[in-house]
């Protein structure tokens, strides 16, 4: 059995996993995360420098939050979505879609109100651009990870997903706790590639599933509620939300 860290918090889960190519983080919290991330690393005996990479599941503020940081202080490169590369350009995500329930929706409208429902986070820094590498660059196949990508669009169209030792990163393809129900994610772009990418993980049947918001669970869990994505009807959000 692989050792997982997670270097996050009840909010989000920053997973960090070795390889024999060194540490791969899983995605950067919150910008205002950095701090007890570094706590964490310190915690664990795990120096900076052995980070070698960074897995960026997709370009949301609580997954590339404190990005600039994790990249000042390692010599990491980015793997991501080459459709990612934009959205950290600018610090801020696609508004397309809404929620997948009532719940996520009130959630959603108290974000805003606490100043968070523009979603934005730092852009990347210009110097650490040529350390980004997309998944579809033969700078990416030359690595020779042994990882397995799996594209897992729906949530947002630069999401992927991350498949190590019959284990599951599925970053915000699926959802375990407040305010999500079913195992959905509280936000979704778009509902056919969404139940899509949900058969493809449900076809790789991957031991556990580690997702960024919630405690792993079962893949039995996604088969149980595949069937209900069906019945989703987006709640659309003012562009500000």
């Amino acid at each position: 059995m692989q050792t997982i860290f997670n270097l996050g918090n009840r909010v989000v889960n920053n997973y960090l996993v070795q390889t024999d190519k060194g540490y791969i983080l899983i995605d950067t919290g919150y910008e205002n995360g950095f701090a007890r991330f570094r706590r964490k690393l310190q915690k664990c005996k795990i120096q900076p420098s052995e980070i070698k990479f960074i897995f960026l599941t997709h370009a949301h503020d609580d997954h590339a939050g404190f990005l600039n940081k994790v990249l000042e202080i390692t010599n990491a490169k980015v793997i991501l979505h080459p459709k990612a590369i934009e959205r950290l350009k600018c610090g801020q995500n696609s508004f397309e879609g809404g929620c997948s329930n009532r719940l996520a929706y009130l959630f959603c409208l108290l974000l805003t109100l606490f100043g968070k429902g523009e979603h934005k986070f730092p852009p990347i820094k210009d110097e650490y651009l040529k350390r980004l590498i997309p998944i579809d660059s033969l700078e990416f196949r030359n690595l020779n990870l042994p990882i397995q990508i799996i594209e897992t669009p729906g949530h947002t169209a630069d999401h992927i997903s991350l498949f190590k030792d019959c284990i599951l990163f599925c970053g915000d393809a699926a959802m375990n706790g407040f305010p999500s129900m079913k195992r959905n994610i509280i936000w979704i772009e778009n509902l056919c590639d969404y139940k899509t990418s949900w058969e493809k993980i449900i076809a790789l049947n991957p031991s556990k599933i580690y997702p960024s918001h919630g405690k792993p669970f079962d893949v039995s869990d996604m088969k149980k509620y595949l069937k209900f994505i069906d019945g989703i009807r987006l709640i659309k959000l003012s562009r500000e939300c």
